[in-house]
């Protein structure tokens, strides 16, 4: 009978059936044939919404949206091209830089290219870039600043991971501080790379001048502070999480809305829908996953698993190349979010088996999503940028590859030396 069961759920899964319907299928399936009540699912969903880490992540998320929507992409282009735009190789660096901060904030790669990429790829080839280095850049960056707070795919780990009751647990604010060095090794390898394929290419340059630097700085003087409020008071402990999640959206609110009139009032029911519907699908999706996962670890599926890995894998080095690989496959055919619920549950048993510390693991875990996100054939930035920039994905493919090739080294540095992660914190 539970064979017909599993098939069901396959079939669910091959009509298009929504994720949460499958996994809370499984869940269900599962939890009927140990002869366990179904209403260990409900317990499960209650358990999740009384976490108080959770509600950064409808506020991060709506903080968010406020800014994509506003014109804070343009400024910050221009803030970032006065202070950046004088190096050799200053534009590439200046791309790097903003969106790695606009995808940080917004949480979305795909509103960046189409934000921030809109301005940088013309300026580039302006600039003297060549056009197929500049759709390679831009399309790439698209995905920087996943590990950098206030990331929602981060928060998101987090929230997962300290469900899970570990022996050894962490906090977001621990996340938050091992992802800025992976982070910033990411950028400088970047930069290294584009200002070393660009050495021999006549480049304009934008001439610093302090008039032109004070103008960009007062232009974003509201939107200034906020790493500072957000970073600093999370780095420093002063916030919590979820307390610097509602300062900064009080706080964006009032710049964006009030002082800055960017986002009318009329507008801002829309965008608040907008935030909410993609936070209620994380959440549904979160829920079921969180139940599912409470029948595999009752199913002690996670440690079958680690037994059967272990009779074919001894070393946890060999352990992280098939991790990395997998990963990688994943972060090209799965959006980050159904990534974390469905694999991070699995995941984490068996590398804390393996002796990798899950602080570790979670920015190695989003690494590997943010290089997936324009990884051949159908990483979704691939599509998002032919479609912003009316490009072939073949000509894509071929622009984003050398890009690839830089951020698997950067992988590999984060993956095997885990002191870059974990440099700042005590574990």
């Amino acid at each position: 009978m539970w064979v017909l069961a599993v098939i069901g759920i396959f079939l669910l899964a091959a009509i298009g059936a929504p994720l949460f319907v499958v996994i809370l299928a499984a869940a269900m399936t599962g939890f009927f044939y140990a002869d366990i009540p179904l209403t260990v699912i409900t317990i499960e969903i209650y358990r999740l919404v009384d976490t108080p880490m959770l509600l950064a992540l409808p506020l991060f998320t709506f903080s968010g949206y406020i800014l994509s929507e506003s014109a804070l992409s343009s400024r910050l282009v221009r803030l970032t091209q006065v202070f950046l735009g004088w190096m050799p190789g200053g534009l590439a660096v200046v791309a790097f830089v903003t969106c790695a901060f606009f995808t940080a904030f917004t949480g979305a790669s795909g509103v960046t290219i189409v934000a921030v990429g809109a301005l940088l790829f013309p300026a580039l080839v302006q600039a003297g870039y060549p056009e197929r280095f500049s759709l390679g850049l831009v399309t790439t960056s698209g995905s920087l600043g996943l590990l950098l707070a206030p990331s929602l795919p981060l928060i998101l780990y987090g929230v997962i991971v300290q469900q899970m009751d570990l022996e050894n647990p962490f906090t977001l604010q621990d996340l938050f501080i091992a992802g800025v060095l992976p982070a910033l090794l990411m950028i400088v390898l970047l930069t290294i790379y584009s200002v070393w394929t660009t050495r021999s290419i006549p480049l304009s340059r934008v001439q610093f001048t302090r008039q032109e630097a004070k103008q960009a700085v007062w232009d974003m003087k509201w939107e200034l502070p906020l790493p500072v409020i957000v970073l600093g008071g999370i780095y420093t402990g002063f916030f919590a999480v979820s307390e610097a999640a509602a300062v900064t959206t009080m706080y964006v609110l009032i710049v964006e809305v009030l002082i800055l009139k960017e986002i009318r009032f009329a507008r801002l029911s829309g965008i608040i829908i907008d935030a909410m519907v993609m936070v209620g699908g994380i959440l549904l999706i979160l829920g079921v996953s969180l139940a599912f996962t409470n029948y595999l670890i009752d199913a002690e599926i996670p440690q079958q698993m680690f037994d059967l890995i272990r009779t074919y894998i001894s070393s946890k080095f060999t352990f992280l190349i098939l991790l990395n690989i997998v990963l990688l496959f994943l972060g090209a055919i799965l959006d980050i979010f159904s990534a974390l619920v469905i694999m991070v549950p699995l995941i984490v048993p068996i590398a804390i088996g393996f002796g990798i510390d899950p602080v570790h693991l979670g920015i190695m875990f989003l690494a590997n999503m943010q290089i997936g996100y324009f990884t051949p054939p159908i990483g979704m930035n691939l599509f998002i940028a032919s479609y912003r920039f009316k490009r072939s994905i073949t000509e894509l493919y071929r622009s984003t590859i050398p890009f690839m090739l830089v951020l698997l080294v950067a992988l590999v540095v984060i993956t095997y030396v885990p002191e870059v992660s974990l440099m700042f914190l005590d574990r």
